[in-house]
């Protein structure tokens, strides 16, 4: 039994933000061990053929230089096989660097100077030339080669119901519509890194490296040098953001990893900014969508297909299309999803993968509907309101949407809207409103946690799970400090440690979900061990207490009218601590509900009249999250969904060059992202909504629920602001002019 609130849901400042805010977190970049040499990539040129010749005699007289790696000569023993096949990766064959002299996409690592310093390496790699034998005919545009794609390797999108062609046909208001998203780049602040430590002594590796999970980079470097897991050691104790970037790991693991094996040095390896773009990337997706409502606004058919880019030689999959099955009632639908092999690295996730690029298709799609069938935005999705996930036909968990809609419209003020394009204005710049709704899946993964409590009161809580930003360090602190019933400055929690307990990667929005369960589970069997010990101790004062009827707060055991301090009870039983470990996974019960966070984002923008310039005065984002853990950091989660929505909205677009592969804006100058000018009046508000299903927490992660819709409803905006209807991103001014 648990006292008062007291650190659960109450908005609380990050444990480790002093630490950040002096310098004092150190990342992989930052640790410098004895005799450490750096390594500088080299990439390709060309994104088809071969390398004919490498010309490195002149970086090799370099003063420092030691070693100028390719697959010419690396030892085979730090080769990766070519049966390996990553655990980690889509369907195909893995990448592997400096596997052999053939490329296979613009970017591609082909050489790595090993230097005494960083300066010294990156000087070098600019002596060596390197000859390729270009092949002709580079693919990397997806609309170009839409005749190329295929199922392969595709899971199997939901099940068709009803007849959507049929209905479609015989309706009174239908859209048919074109929906197209660029490529995107992840692009977090901190790049990658690794510092790589082989021991020859103990046949095995120590290495720092920058992952949203270390048993990712564990498991990859175990299996491709044929260690035992336990001769892997990694380390990620601050991650400066991933998005998804760092889900798998990334080609400077590897050379770091390779070169200290074979050269029996530390060496680090960083990524340059532009190297940031060689690796992965939402991928371009064009969307083909037919809605269609009867004279009401009534949904009577849904057909979604979509085409995503992939590479030649990975198949990498994304949830595009599911969202239409469920998202509103509709009897008749259907669904495809394609993948076109190009020219280009495999892309990955990234930040609500599938859901913001399939929501922003669907929902522009739905607000264009809805204004042909004549019906408000918010009434037609009122109208439409699933009340179960006919997808799998299953009730959901929880859904507080209708709560959400309800509580973003009276904070924007949707009623003062006007439909009629162009008619509200503001100086000289013509207003317009727009809504959508935003869900995302909320998970529940396998997980495992440690807690040892001492004497003197300190609590130590662990879990291999990672903080890439979003506030875990806190977090767990809080659920720990509660159940137990100890001060939060009495909290340790340990995290980006292979050699902790096994937790999933940082992704999905499932670490609180899945690391929080298992640490409330721990705390729970702690709470267990010290009533043990107590009644162990103090039989006559405990003689007719039962578990049930205690309380754990302010460091003591409390059962009616006996209150024991946990000192005296370790001391008393003769520990100096006490110590648990659990395993948690999801409930069996789970798997009969649907879990999913929902939300309405309504948006006001503002478009000059002259010059076509878009700015976002005011954005509401109603969040229906299940329990939040923390307002403060679980706020911050959103304002930065929010504010990425508006950069996939109106900034960014990863551009290639057709003829070679070449990213044309590998650099943050370039690849246009939000910035605080772009940022205006944001509000958040977290609507109550009660779970007891979703897992023991009640909660159920905001790390992807505040991008979906954003983007489509400063579309919809912009078309009630001007008239006009953009159907690719990003919506620059020169598509309004």
């Amino acid at each position: 039994m648990i006292a008062e609130t007291k650190y659960i849901g109450k908005p609380t400042r990050r444990v480790d933000g002093i630490k950040k805010v002096t310098g004092n977190a150190e990342y992989s970049a930052e640790f410098n061990p004895e005799h450490l040499v750096h390594g500088y990539i080299i990439n390709s040129t060309i994104s088809k053929g071969k390398i004919v010749a490498v010309h490195d005699e002149e970086a090799l007289k370099v003063p420092g230089v030691r070693q100028v790696f390719t697959h010419k000569n690396i030892p085979i023993e730090v080769k990766i096989d070519s049966d390996y096949t990553d655990p980690l990766a889509p369907p195909g064959n893995p990448f592997r660097p400096f596997y052999d002299e053939n490329i296979l996409y613009n970017g591609q690592p082909v050489a790595l100077i090993i230097a005494d310093t960083f300066e010294t390496a990156a000087y070098a790699s600019g002596l060596v030339e390197i000859e390729y034998e270009k092949d002709e005919g580079c693919e990397v545009d997806l609309k170009a080669n839409l005749q190329n794609a295929t199922r392969e390797d595709v899971p199997d999108p939901p099940e068709p119901r009803g007849d959507a062609a049929k209905a479609y046909d015989s309706s009174k208001y239908k859209v048919d519509v074109e929906y197209y998203l660029p490529r995107h780049y992840q692009n977090p602040m901190e790049t990658f890194a690794t510092v790589a430590i082989w021991s020859e002594e103990e046949q095995g590796f120590t290495i720092y490296d920058k992952i949203q999970g270390v048993g990712s980079s564990q498991q990859y470097i175990s299996g491709i040098f044929n260690l035992e897991k336990e001769k892997v050691r990694v380390l990620s104790p601050f991650v400066g953001g991933g998005f998804g970037s760092g889900l798998r790991p990334q080609y400077q693991l590897f050379c770091a990893a390779m070169a200290s094996k074979v050269l029996k040095l530390p060496v680090k390896v960083v990524m340059t900014r532009a190297q940031m773009f060689s690796f992965g990337h939402r991928p371009a997706c064009l969307q083909r969508l037919k809605l269609s409502s009867d004279k009401s606004g009534k949904l009577e058919s849904i057909t979604h297909e979509a085409f995503g880019e992939t590479s030649r030689f990975e198949k990498f999959n994304e949830t595009v299309v599911d969202w239409s099955g469920m998202m509103y009632q509709c009897d008749n639908v259907q669904f495809d999803y394609q993948l076109v092999p190009l020219d280009v690295y495999t892309p990955m996730d990234m930040r609500a993968p599938g859901g913001a690029t399939g929501m922003y298709a669907l929902e522009c799609a739905i607000d264009e509907l809805a204004i042909e069938a004549g019906v408000d935005p918010l009434e037609f999705r009122l109208i439409n309101y699933a009340d179960r996930d006919q997808n799998e036909d299953k009730p959901y968990s929880s859904k507080e949407l209708r709560a959400a809609f309800l509580k973003a419209s009276e904070s924007f003020g949707w009623d003062k809207r006007n439909a009629k394009p162009g008619s509200m204005e503001a100086g000289n710049s013509l207003v317009g409103y727009g809504m959508a709704t935003g869900v995302w899946e909320a998970l529940q993964q396998e997980s495992a946690a440690k807690a040892i409590l001492t004497a003197e009161g300190k609590l130590t809580v662990s879990s291999g799970t990672a903080d890439i930003g979003t506030g875990t360090y806190t977090i767990m602190s809080q659920i720990a400090a509660e159940i137990v019933g100890v001060p939060l400055e009495n909290v340790e929690f340990q995290l980006g440690d292979s050699s902790l307990p096994k937790a999933p990667i940082e992704g999905g929005s499932w670490t609180a979900s899945s690391v929080g369960s298992a640490v409330k589970l721990v705390c729970h069997e702690l709470q267990k061990k010290i009533f043990g010990y107590a009644q162990q101790s103090f039989p006559e004062e405990l003689k007719y207490a039962m578990f049930e009827d205690a309380q754990f707060s302010d460091r003591h055991l409390s059962v009616k009218s006996n209150r024991l301090s946990y000192s005296e009870i370790l001391a008393a039983s003769g520990n100096n601590s006490v110590e648990v470990s659990v395993n948690s996974q999801p409930a069996d019960d789970r798997s009969k509900y649907s879990c999913y966070s929902h939300s309405c984002v309504m948006v006001e923008v503002h478009v000059d009249k002259d010059t076509k310039m878009i700015t976002v005065p005011r954005v509401v984002s109603a969040i229906a999250g299940g329990k939040i853990l923390n307002p403060k950091t679980a706020e911050s989660q959103i304002l930065g969904g929010i504010t990425w929505g508006i950069s996939m909205a109106l900034e960014e677009e990863g551009m290639m060059d057709s003829r070679n592969g070449r990213i044309m804006n590998a650099n943050l100058a370039e690849y246009h992202v939000a910035v605080q000018a772009d940022v205006q009046d944001l509000e958040v508000i977290f609507v109550p909504e009660h779970d007891e299903i979703v897992n023991p927490l009640g909660a159920k992660g905001l790390g992807e629920i505040g991008i979906v819709g954003v983007a489509s409803a400063i579309c919809n905006a912009i078309y009630n602001a001007t008239g006009k209807r953009v159907r690719e991103l990003p919506i620059t001014l020169d598509k309004l002019v």
